[in-house]
């Protein structure tokens, strides 16, 4: 197998950023998932403001907003799209709108606030007035994008952290040969090792769900496709896939994959652990042009992966795609090495059943 296609989010549920070539770190891609948007609510007048974690699957309007990275200028940029019906309307008349956000955002200047995703709590920094007010004039409510730096990074919780799968039924972790996107993350890189070292080894992650990484495979993008009718086709991107891989026997085979060793034949091979299946929801069924649920196929994906894709017993009443992993670790230590599209990829461990999935905290 080869990767064909190499993925991060720089915020949360916003549009993905293709790569051609990236850095596998512990903490996963640099840049992927360091910001995430809240949105402010609060009873009255005197309440306690409350922040309400914003992903896709609950504001579909997130659709509407790519990123694109400028390594040389260490930012990106986030541009919102209206949808159709919106023009000539407050939201649409001067068409889409860009802000340019710092990749590494100087957080001397910003405020420390606390966050919570899925029960997995943080330290983030709460970024400048002018770019929450740029995203709160596109939503329509108050919003505020909190950074998380690294040194900062949430508990994994449940069964995915290798540590957990260590002597389970599940699987073991397995050792990895250890050794840049751009020589430009040079000085990204040594902050998140210093952070996993100050950790003591204990696995932490961003603003990703679950895992530093997830791996799915182009052939079971097809089998989606194939249950689409009059031609439409499945949007990996929707999938939320770091790491895309194409040239596996047959669909869905990842689901008993316990490792994958990239670059296996060389000096500078690097595993990542698989430990846990994905679990998907309608985030699959948005229609990014509308940022709203689709109304025809594009629609209809996580329905028709309810069929048969309903695999895992921890998760029995939802469908799975694509597998949950972690850097590999070696003797307590653990490198980085940069991969491309094109890189050849083995399967390293196979497991004989598929994983259950486990949220216990």
């Amino acid at each position: 197998m080869r990767i064909k296609q190499l993925y991060i989010y720089p915020i949360k549920s916003l549009r993905a950023v293709p790569l051609s070539q990236s850095v596998l770190t512990p903490t996963g891609f640099p840049y992927d998932r360091r910001f995430m948007l809240y949105k402010v609510e609060s009873d009255g007048p005197q309440s306690q403001p409350k922040l309400t974690k914003m992903t896709v699957t609950f504001f579909a309007q997130m659709g509407l907003f790519t990123q694109e990275i400028d390594i040389a200028q260490r930012l990106f940029k986030v541009t919102y799209t209206p949808p159709p019906l919106a023009t000539g309307s407050a939201a649409g008349k001067d068409g889409p709108r860009t802000v340019e956000i710092p990749l590494e955002p100087d957080t001397d200047a910003l405020e420390t606030i606390d966050v919570s995703l899925h029960g997995s709590d943080a330290k983030a920094m709460r970024m400048g007035q002018a770019i929450n007010d740029w995203f709160s004039g596109c939503f329509g409510w108050e919003v505020i994008l909190v950074y998380l730096p690294p040194g900062n990074t949430r508990k994994v919780l449940g069964n995915l952290a290798p540590n957990s799968v260590h002597g389970s039924k599940n699987q073991e972790a397995i050792d990895a040969n250890q050794s840049s996107w751009f020589s430009t993350l040079k000085s990204y890189v040594p902050n998140i090792l210093q952070d996993d070292e100050a950790k003591e080894k204990n696995e932490g992650i961003t603003f990703a769900d679950c895992a530093p990484y997830l791996v799915v495979t182009q052939e079971s993008i097809d089998n989606v496709t194939e249950r689409l009718v009059g031609g439409t086709q499945a949007d990996v991107t929707k999938f939320r896939p770091n790491i895309v891989l194409e040239g596996a026997t047959s669909a869905y085979e990842e689901d008993f994959w316990g490792a994958i060793s990239i670059l296996p034949e060389s000096d500078h091979s690097m595993d990542i652990v698989l430990t846990q299946n994905c679990i998907r929801c309608q985030s699959l069924d948005i229609d990014y042009t509308t940022g709203a649920f689709g109304k025809g196929e594009e629609g209809t994906v996580l329905k028709k992966l309810m069929r048969d894709r309903r695999v895992d017993q921890g998760k029995k009443y939802s469908p799975v795609f694509g597998r949950y992993g972690f850097l590999a670790n070696k003797n307590g230590s653990l490198a980085t090495q940069t991969v491309k599209i094109g890189d050849e990829v083995r399967v390293s461990k196979k497991n004989e059943n598929r994983t259950q999935f486990c949220t216990y905290t």
